[in-house]
């Protein structure tokens, strides 16, 4: 009887160190890749008709969060004069050696609170979302397609969003650094 009561202390000392040691170790491996959580913005009050950007028409889709973009692509925008600004924001070991660079246009928009606007941006290796403000940003969501790594980095002045996969490189660039942000997109092979 000694003998069991001996055996189960020991197993139950054992397999709560075990326990224990597994959940130090996972939570310090997941305590530093955990996002904020989303922030739900608020949605301008009015009929479903006032909803719809200025920039659609009636016969244009809306573009909804449940369902991934036609793959066909977006009217051809004119180009940003400051195609020249993502490079230097670029973090050093990952600066492109000979990138094409596009202004997007964006897909969804919807007026926020403070002179912001919630804007969707896809691109081959997934869709960034940014609310800009006047004078700064902030990353809404950033998804991946399917097959693709998505990096983030944050900064002061810029945000950027790096899609990776089969030795391409997609990245969204929003900068604020010297003017209202816009958002650029970078794509180059790695």
């Amino acid at each position: 009887m000694r003998r069991g009561l001996v055996h189960a202390l020991a197993w139950s000392l054992a397999t709560g160190a075990a326990v224990t040691l597994s959940w130090w170790g996972v939570h310090t491996v997941l305590s530093g890749t955990v996002y904020d959580p989303p922030r739900a913005l608020p949605l301008p009050a009015g009929s479903p008709a006032d909803l719809v950007p200025a920039e659609t028409t009636i016969g244009d889709p809306v573009t909804s969060s449940t369902r991934r973009p036609s793959t066909t692509p977006p009217a051809a925008a004119p180009p940003s004069p400051s195609s020249s600004a993502p490079k230097a924001a670029a973090p050093p070991s990952s600066r492109p050696a000979a990138p094409t660079t596009a202004t997007p246009a964006p897909t969804t928009t919807a007026p926020a609170p403070g002179g912001s606007s919630v804007r969707s941006y896809p691109s081959d290796g997934g869709r960034v979302t940014f609310d800009l403000g006047e004078t700064s940003a902030e990353l809404v969501s950033a998804s991946p397609a399917s097959g693709w790594q998505m990096q983030v980095w944050k900064q002061p002045t810029w945000i950027r969003v790096t899609f990776t996969r089969d030795g391409r490189e997609v990245s969204v660039f929003c900068l604020w650094h010297d003017s209202a942000p816009r958002v650029q997109i970078e794509e180059r092979a790695v």
